[in-house]
Formats: structure tokens, sequence, C-alpha cells
């Protein structure tokens, strides 16, 4: 089972989902203003990663998805990734490169798959 993990920075906060091995899967699409902002956007990750299609945008003339979708993409430096968007088409969250379009698919498998009854880890308080 995954987790999400909450992070504080200087300017708020931020999320990041991990997979039963501790990797980071995705991470959040922006950074909130608050605990409770952050946990909305985790809902939003949970309520809509599950059900959502995979666009893939490296491919010429493919199809768009409705959103909720994955959108796979290839960045400037020539490597995989990927970017859920909700139903209003906001960007929720956000990979890491990959090297093959293939990771990158199970990249969006593991986040389909850990978003479901995942623990929410809090910061510490100090």
């Amino acid at each position: 089972m995954g987790k999400f993990v909450i992070n504080q920075t200087k300017t708020g906060y931020t999320f990041g989902l991990k997979a039963a091995n501790g990797e980071t899967i995705a991470t959040g699409g922006e950074v909130y203003s608050s605990l409770d902002s952050v946990k909305n956007g985790i809902k939003s990750v949970e309520t809509n990663a599950p059900a959502a299609a995979v666009e893939d945008q490296t491919i010429e003339g493919y199809h768009t998805e409705k959103n909720p979708k994955f959108e796979i993409y290839s960045d400037k430096s020539g490597e995989f990734r990927f970017r859920l968007k909700a139903k209003n088409g906001q960007i929720i969250a956000v990979s890491e490169g990959y090297t093959s379009k293939a990771n990158c698919k199970n990249g969006i498998e593991s986040v389909k798959k850990n978003s479901v009854n995942s623990p929410v880890i809090e910061p510490e308080t100090k």
C-alpha cells in the first residue's frame, strides 16, 4: 500500500504519493496555502486517479480524452512524463521523468493503485 506524504515548505504545503517501496510516484501540481487545502488536493487525486483515462500525447494524431485523465507527454530532455488532470481540467499531480514510455505507463498504473485508501502522513508540528 502506498501513502500520501504532506511536506511543509516556506510558502505552504506540498504532497507526494509514495509506493509501498518508498519511491515517490507523483507529486502535487501546486503549493497549497493551508493544511486543509493540501488535504483537498490529495482527496482530488484519490477521487480522479482510479478511473482516469490515459491520453498519450506522444503519438501523432492522438485521441483527446475527457477529464479526468492522465496525459503522457515528452519533456524538453526527451523523457516521458505524466500529469493527472481533474474533472475541471486542473493539474493535480505530476510525475518525474522516465526514460521509457513503458515505465511512464507503469507509473500511471502505480498511481491508480496506490492512491486508493492510502494513509495521509502529516508533517510533524514544531
